[in-house]
């Protein structure tokens, strides 16, 4: 894989021309194997503008470059190979097997009805062991924790060979311990990682940028540090929030408190 910076020109949506936009144009840009997080309250905008990176939904304005190349510009089966995406929804299993889920990641490299070779089997069982999934290979998706589940939907995602990985909200209904598993192997991934997350402090410590959203407008873009102050996440979230040095050694924590 060859990670490439993304970068988004005034990018905006909304369902119909002549509708409210439910994405303000939004402009950013992702350095080749950096990790962008989004963050924002429910309805700020970040499902929205995952779908137009990953081509659900076209832009009604602006760009969308991966490695200089317009992906609305290009053939879809073309764009499947510079952007994978792993959404919060997990498919039925349909009876396959891990193995045969993360080799469906190999459908933008195949042409017609070609079945898969032997390179295929090499990236296949390559992303199956990044993602430490080589011994439940040959298991029913439906037998697996929801934290193997979403290591099987990332290295499916994997399989496509992409430049860009989009994930929306990956550890949404796990339990800590698998959270923190997922976003360690995220973090290690040779790709250029777009990510939506909705707790603050994993998205400051496992991010290098983090873009924050607030009703479809940018509210800053930039390092964690500069975005995530207490003043701005207080007013975006309508909360008290404060940061708390927790050691000397370790980077700053937000805490959340209802305002009185």
């Amino acid at each position: 894989m060859n990670a490439t910076d993304i970068v988004a020109q005034n990018i905006s949506w909304a369902p119909r021309r002549k509708e409210p936009l439910l994405l303000h144009p939004t402009s950013f840009r992702a350095k080749a194997g950096s990790v962008m997080g989004v963050v924002g309250p429910n309805g700020a905008g970040k499902s929205t503008l995952l779908r137009l990176l990953y081509r659900y939904q076209a832009p009604l304005s602006g760009q969308i470059r991966i490695g200089g190349d317009d992906i609305w510009s290009i053939p879809p089966r073309a764009a499947a190979r510079k952007v994978a995406a792993v959404l919060q929804e997990q498919p039925s299993s349909f009876g396959l097997t891990v193995r045969e889920i993360v080799t469906l990641g190999r459908a933008p490299h195949r042409l017609g009805f070609a079945t898969a070779g032997a390179k295929d089997a090499q990236i296949v069982e390559a992303a199956l062991e990044t993602l430490n999934l080589s011994d439940l290979a040959d298991r029913d998706l439906v037998n697996l924790s929801g934290g193997e589940r979403q290591r099987v939907m990332v290295a499916r995602a994997l399989a496509q060979e992409p430049q860009v990985l989009v994930l929306d909200e990956p550890t949404n209904h796990l339990d800590i311990r698998h959270q923190l598993e997922v976003l360690a192997l995220i973090r290690a991934l040779d790709v250029t990682i777009i990510v939506s997350l909705h707790d603050l402090n994993v998205a400051a410590d496992a991010c290098d940028t983090i873009l924050l959203l607030e009703n479809g407008h940018t509210r800053g873009v930039g390092p964690p540090d500069a975005v995530l102050t207490a003043h701005r996440v207080s007013d975006v979230f309508a909360v008290e929030a404060r940061a708390e040095q927790l050691s000397p050694s370790k980077a700053k924590h937000l805490s959340f408190h209802l305002p009185h």
